[in-house]
């Protein structure tokens, strides 16, 4: 079983796996809905939630009184001993939105990292400046040995000369030569100094250590603009099985940068005001948008795209988010021109390759659009090619996955969705991630399986209502008719034009086999 993240703050523990909120060990009764709540909080503990995103993410946009949100928000207060004069975990910020200010431990298996929440005044900005005008860019330093590596003390070296060879292939990101970066060996050197030295935004650096039969590697991803820590993880594993480690470590610190860096990039650029956004900034504030989910961010994405491409129209990537907009628009059916959709998302996935053929987000764009048109094999074959040329990018492996499950390809898919989830389990598509997963143990006839994969992937923060439909499907075909029906409701409630149709066009199975039972568990939901 794959694990889920852990939070804990306080005496609390809040499991995103069995969707429960534990004080001093013991579950907590709480609603659904204020259970959705708190995760949202916690989950976007960096940032401000606008209340309008409160009503997106808990009510799937539904029209709900300000009473019933008072109510919820109320509840989730009591849930954690607080309320609304002490705000010691859930702080509101009048007229604006709520921030959980405590500070969390996240935890993800036997891994750890603890992130201090920051207060900051709303509607602070900055300027932006010229460095910040560019990509990201990053210097791998050398590893740091503890203690006598003895036969192993060469990885130390060999690790960081992997990733930056890995890193070089992420067309997104500028990344500083070994010749330049090993010079700087001295741990002591201050980040800001490496940054100057080296002209760039980030620096990993880390330390190798061989404590008994295990090798044990740190590593930290720091800004250099402030000397702040981005992102620290530790790895272990067996010493005899070095090799095998390394290339475990080397892909799982990949996948990592791969989401750690974008959201730092987002996160810093939301203090920019708008009008002076860069298109870096422009572009990572439109993934922020895009990976939500729902018709307001989606345009709002759009928007910032469109931005970055006015800023630098040769800036393939945002010419890809610009593709992914149009796709989910006709995913999400927010449109009834999907011919129009589909043309839009193609004509922009070809510009991003026409500008940069190796950038694998590019490639991962141009295979949805054949997605959209139940061109599968096509589809699979440019998101091969995008998983080729950056053989960690978790999205892309997710999203071939996917693609492979619904061609009748469900071994294949599984295998591929279990490395995703393995390589980004903090991914913003995470919800996806397990859908697949619900999907492929469907395909399999594993139809207990499919509905406890699909019960987690529904209820994941994110989720939207097309998830949802797999879960009513899962739990029809598990033979529990009660859930199934709970979940057919809940997709009414959230979009009741929604049919079977609709599904098929979004999923387009080939196995005949599946489709007729799926198709027989939609009729019987009433789709």
């Amino acid at each position: 079983m794959l694990t889920a993240m852990l939070y804990r703050f306080g005496p609390f523990e809040l499991d995103m796996a069995r969707f429960e909120l534990r004080a001093n060990g013991e579950p907590c009764r709480v609603e659904p809905q204020v259970f959705s709540l708190i995760a949202l909080l916690v989950e976007n503990r960096e940032r401000l939630v606008s209340r309008d995103e409160i009503i997106e993410k808990v009510w799937d946009g539904r029209i709900v009184s300000d009473a019933a949100i008072s109510s919820r928000i109320k509840s989730a207060r009591q849930a954690l001993g607080d309320d609304g004069k002490a705000q010691r975990y859930i702080r509101t910020v009048h007229h604006q939105g709520l921030r959980f200010v405590a500070t969390v431990q996240a935890t993800l298996g036997d891994s750890a990292a603890t992130i201090e929440s920051i207060d900051a005044t709303p509607g602070e900005t900055r300027a932006a400046t010229d460095a910040e005008a560019t990509r990201p860019s990053i210097a791998v330093l050398p590893f740091r040995l503890i203690g006598d590596a003895g036969p192993h003390a060469a990885i130390a070296d060999a690790l960081p000369h992997e990733l930056i060879a890995e890193l070089s292939r992420l067309r997104w990101l500028f990344v500083t030569a070994r010749g330049s970066s090993f010079r700087l060996r001295d741990p002591d050197t201050d980040m800001g100094e490496i940054g100057r030295l080296l002209g760039v935004r980030y620096a990993l650096s880390g330390t190798v250590e061989i404590a008994g039969a295990n090798l044990v590697v740190t590593v930290e991803l720091a800004d250099t603009r402030d000397s702040s820590v981005v992102w620290a993880e530790r790895y272990s594993g067996a010493v005899d099985e070095v090799h095998a480690v390394r290339a475990d470590i080397r892909s799982r610190i990949l996948a990592t940068l791969e989401v750690r860096i974008p959201l730092h990039e987002a996160a810093r650029a939301r203090l920019t005001v708008t009008e002076h956004l860069d298109a870096w900034s422009a572009y990572h504030l439109g993934l922020q948008h895009m990976y939500r989910f729902n018709r307001g961010d989606n345009e709002d994405a759009a928007r910032l795209f469109s931005l970055a491409i006015a800023r630098d129209p040769g800036f393939a990537r945002a010419h890809a988010g610009l593709s992914f907009v149009h796709f989910q628009t006709a995913f999400m059916r927010h449109s009834d021109d999907l011919r129009g959709e589909f043309e839009l998302a193609r004509r922009n996935a070809e510009r991003g390759l026409e500008l940069d053929a190796l950038d694998p987000f590019v490639n991962f764009a141009m295979g949805r659009t054949f997605w959209l048109e139940g061109d599968l094999d096509s589809a699979l074959a440019w998101l091969e090619r995008a998983t080729t040329i950056s053989p960690n990018y978790a999205q892309g492996i997710y999203a071939r996955a996917w693609t492979e499950t619904l061609a009748g390809r469900s071994s294949e898919g599984r295998e591929h969705v279990d490395l995703a989830m393995r390589l980004s389990p903090l991914d913003p598509l995470y919800y996806g991630m397990l859908g697949t997963r619900a999907l492929a143990h469907m395909a399999q006839g594993e139809d207990t399986d499919a509905a406890a994969w699909a019960e987690r992937a529904a209820h994941s923060p994110g989720a939207h209502v097309l998830i949802a439909m797999i879960a009513g499907v899962a739990h029809s075909l598990a033979g529990d008719a009660a859930h199934a029906e709970s979940w057919a409701a809940d997709v009414r409630s959230r979009n009741p034009a929604l049919t079977s149709e609709d599904f098929f066009r979004s999923f387009p199975m080939k196995a005949d086999a599946m489709r007729a039972r799926v198709s027989g568990a939609l009729q019987r939901m009433g789709f």
